[in-house]
């Protein structure tokens, strides 16, 4: 283990050590997703920032435009985007230094040289990939240290010290399931260290999801292959999981008013609005309304469709412009988030999410088998589906014995749990000592360095 002028290297092996969220420090920390970049200070709950991990160009403009907060209001109508993250991992390391320099001087306002920076990095990642990152942090940058680390061991400690009396925090075991932007990962996590032989991964996120959504309604409407921003927005709207896939099929095909799941997305025109939206969120959330209450058998649901009041948003419906561009969503709604369930069923050569968890647990020692399901963590952006855990405990359950319980935990806010886990970790007294400083860097290069991110 390498150590900086005779410091010991201190690994956060239990969250004693952890201070809760204080003050603004010099760390700042970056969770650079696939999908979105979480920035901000370690020791705060909230990033200073949230913004889209990419350039867009839209029809208007001729140049490709930096992403900022504010851009939720211009016209990402056909908007073409360039990526520095593809599955999960870097390949355009110039791009992605654009954009953090951006975000670090336009956005944070900070200087690199006066901070430290934790940077969140994907399991597994190349090592020629690494020293992209470390040659765009010390050298274009000029961070005066870096600490990396991976979504999984952030997303424990975040939740051990939320609930300190809990099993995650007694036991320091858990399972984190990171339903993320490029993949899905289900990850080990004891003693705050990703057991790296027990991770498994399935090839499917979000991008995946909104790329399926595209595909079904190019297809049966209008094209929407251009449009990722707006696509989106539909999958975050209107899907949700499927308790009972047959027989949400059979409801979906039924006709006219008896059909619960239809509701009708209105596309942008760029004129009145520039941004979609569903033309009647009532008509869209009443299936799901429905099934919560369980105020009727699952057969009769199609008697709901007599009442006075969904009558008048008949009507009401009959008086809206119907010259817009717009298109109607029945099964599409389930069948998206199914992917992640059962990729084989669309001809994909992987296994579903709970098929994925238990070979993840059969990979660790037998001793920890009971814990692990007992302390499924769900975390990432596609874990916000409606639920998401029910399905995921229906389908896990017959496959864990009998004599072991199973418990799922959702984040409170699965899309800043890894970046909050960050902060948490920034904060502790022990965090300098953890990281490789730029002269450290400059003497031994990227690949020794990286030795000490490796337990």
């Amino acid at each position: 283990m390498y150590t900086n002028n005779n410091k010991p290297h201190t690994p956060f092996h239990s969250t004693a050590t952890i201070c809760p969220f204080s003050d603004m420090s010099n760390v700042v920390v970056l969770d650079n997703g696939g999908g979105f970049i979480k920035a901000g200070h370690g020791g705060e709950r909230e990033p200073s920032t949230v913004i889209p991990n990419c350039l867009y160009r839209p029809l208007s403009s001729k140049k490709f435009l930096h992403p900022s907060p504010t851009s939720a209001a211009d016209d990402l109508t056909s908007a073409a985007i360039r990526r520095p993250i593809d599955r999960g991992y870097l390949i355009n390391p110039d791009l992605q230094r654009d954009i953090w320099n951006h975000l670090f001087s336009s956005l944070l306002r900070i200087s690199p040289s006066n901070s430290s920076l934790l940077l969140t990095e994907p399991l597994f990642t190349l090592p020629s990939i690494q020293r992209a990152t470390d040659e765009i942090v010390f050298e274009d940058l000029g961070f005066k240290s870096l600490f990396v680390a991976d979504s999984p061991k952030l997303v424990h400690l975040y939740e051990a010290s939320r609930r300190p009396y809990g099993l995650v925090a007694k036991a320091q075991c858990s399972l984190v399931v990171d339903c993320g932007f490029s993949f899905t990962h289900a990850a080990p996590v004891f003693q705050n260290f990703t057991l790296n032989y027990g991770v498994k991964r399935i090839d499917l996120g979000g991008k995946a999801l909104t790329n399926y959504l595209k595909e079904l309604v190019s297809y049966r409407s209008v094209n929407v292959m251009d449009e990722s921003f707006i696509m989106d927005d539909v999958k975050e709207k209107l899907c949700f999981v499927s308790l009972d896939v047959s027989r949400d099929l059979q409801v979906a095909r039924r006709r006219g008013r008896d059909n619960l799941l239809r509701c009708t997305y209105v596309l942008p025109d760029g004129v009145t609005h520039t941004k979609g939206f569903v033309k009647d969120p009532d008509e869209a959330k009443r299936y799901l309304t429905m099934m919560n209450r369980n105020a009727q058998p699952y057969s009769d649901l199609n008697q709901g469709s007599d009442r006075p009041d969904y009558a008048e948003k008949l009507e009401e419906r009959k008086k809206v412009d119907l010259t817009k561009t717009e298109f109607d969503l029945t099964n599409e709604r389930f069948l998206v988030p199914e992917m992640i369930f059962h990729p084989a069923d669309l001809g994909m050569n992987e296994a579903g999410l709970a098929e994925c968890i238990v070979r993840a647990v059969n990979s660790c020692h037998p001793l920890l088998h009971p814990v692990l399901f007992e302390s499924i963590i769900l975390t990432g952006g596609s874990t916000l589906f409606p639920r998401f855990a029910e399905r995921l405990e229906m389908e896990l359950r017959p496959l864990v014995p009998d004599n072991y319980q199973v418990k799922i935990t959702t984040q409170e806010d699965p899309i800043l749990g890894v970046w909050r886990g960050g902060s948490l970790l920034a904060s502790s007294p022990d965090f300098e000592a953890m990281c490789i400083t730029k002269s450290e860097y400059e003497e031994m290069g990227s690949a020794r360095c990286r030795k000490r991110f490796f337990h």
